[in-house]
């Protein structure tokens, strides 16, 4: 009798070389900072799932826009502290860093030509996000500034973005560039929109994914995340050498 829950030989070799993730690198589980956690509580609730899930470092990395989320490296410092002193007193073992999202507009853009500092992860990554509607003009500079000042620019989530749905040669020309891309875990379930999904699916079948991140700000990112490990996509995306794991 043939078994239709028996995973194909593709899905079952996908499954024996994946290796799981411990790190993620984009999460906004920072308490009342931008639109992720609101509170104490619920940052500790979003740790714990995490941490369930298997993860041992977290990287959070709260939206700087310059003119809704005037995040600090001060501001951002103070809420790291405040979890990093709850999640020692709960004796769990799991690492919280911070970094931020920086959202490409004219205010990033004056702080890159101004050479100021900026939050990074690891080994110099810089996260970034765009419009999700239209590619910003200044995308390219925004890449050369960030490369000459030695810093290694990290797009967030290009499969959600509009314009790039059915533009996948630019896709590849921004990774050509040198830009490591990043997909959220969530678009491999069609949590944000089907082509989201494809074009993450896309960027794995092309092995053009250096990091996987949660991009989690509440429960619900919790759910996704844990639908999301049962697709066969996951299990492919493990097979990426993937540089969450480095950090």
């Amino acid at each position: 009798m043939i078994s239709f829950f028996k995973k194909t030989a593709k899905e079952e070799s996908d499954y024996l070389r994946s290796v799981p993730l411990v790190a993620d690198m984009h999460s906004h589980v920072l308490p009342g900072i931008d639109d992720g956690a609101k509170n104490l509580e619920q940052s500790l609730d979003l740790i714990k799932e995490l941490y369930d899930m298997g993860y041992r470092k977290l990287t959070a990395t709260p939206h700087i826009m310059g003119d809704f989320y005037k995040n600090t490296p001060a501001t951002i410092h103070e809420k790291l502290i405040k979890v990093q002193l709850a999640v020692n007193q709960r004796k769990w073992n799991i690492e919280i860093k911070a970094a931020a999202e920086y959202y490409l507009d004219e205010w990033f853009m004056e702080k890159l030509r101004r050479e100021e500092p900026l939050l990074t992860f690891g080994d110099g990554y810089v996260l970034f996000e765009t419009s999700y509607i239209n590619q910003p003009v200044q995308l390219q500079e925004a890449i050369f500034l960030l490369k000459s000042q030695n810093y290694k620019p990290v797009l967030a989530h290009p499969e959600r973005y509009i314009y790039l749905h059915d533009n996948f040669a630019k896709l590849k020309e921004i990774y050509e560039m040198g830009v490591f891309l990043q997909i959220n875990i969530s678009s491999l379930s069609g949590y944000y929109s089907i082509p989201a999904q494809m074009v993450a699916e896309k960027l794995i079948d092309n092995r053009m994914v250096h990091f996987a991140g949660t991009d989690c700000h509440s429960m619900k990112h919790i759910q996704s995340l844990q639908a999301t490990q049962t697709k066969k996509y996951y299990a492919r995306l493990l097979t990426l050498e993937l540089l969450n794991n480095t950090l």
